[in-house]
């Protein structure tokens, strides 16, 4: 009856081990769940962040030409312009927000069309365009900013909205 009696309490001692033990690495894997969710979206936020600022950049850099690079009120809010000439013809590339991202919408100048028509390029949850004091302009985008100075005034600011279809 002793040994019987025994071998209850080490089947119960067993059971005991073997569920503080479950227990102990179901929260383990957890915690790694959770430490490895938040450190991806930390890394995917760095990422947009530094994407923004680089594509910026380089549009500033394959872009500045005296006057050619400007701000323009596109929807109530600032978009970002690079005028470029092809023959006789202004044509002007627009990089604006709409909804969470970065569009760039390339057209003739003074012909907007609807935002939702451009090319969305990147996702952010912020971007703002400012004038700055001396011709500086600066680009603000996922808690980044950068500051251009373009070379020049912008001697193509769009004019007016062209009718489609009228004559």
């Amino acid at each position: 009856m002793k040994s019987s009696r025994q071998s209850r309490v080490d089947t119960i001692f067993v059971l005991i081990i073997f569920c503080v033990f479950a227990i102990s690495m179901l929260m383990v894997l957890m915690l790694g769940a959770s430490i490895y969710k938040n450190m991806t979206e930390i890394s995917r936020d760095g990422y947009d962040e530094r994407t923004a600022m680089s594509y910026f950049w380089t549009k500033i850099k394959n872009s500045d030409e005296a006057g050619m690079i400007y701000l323009h009120d596109y929807e109530g809010s600032p978009a970002l312009c690079f005028a470029e000439v092809y023959g006789d013809t202004t044509y002007v590339t627009m990089i604006y927000k709409y909804g969470d991202s970065i569009y760039e919408m390339f057209t003739e100048v003074g012909y907007e069309l609807e935002p939702e028509v451009g090319t969305p390029v990147l996702g952010v949850s912020d971007l703002e365009f400012s004038q700055l004091e001396g011709g500086l302009i600066r680009i603000s985008a996922g808690g980044k900013s950068v500051m251009v100075s373009p070379r020049g005034d912008a001697p193509f600011p769009p004019a007016t909205v062209r009718e489609e279809g009228g004559d």
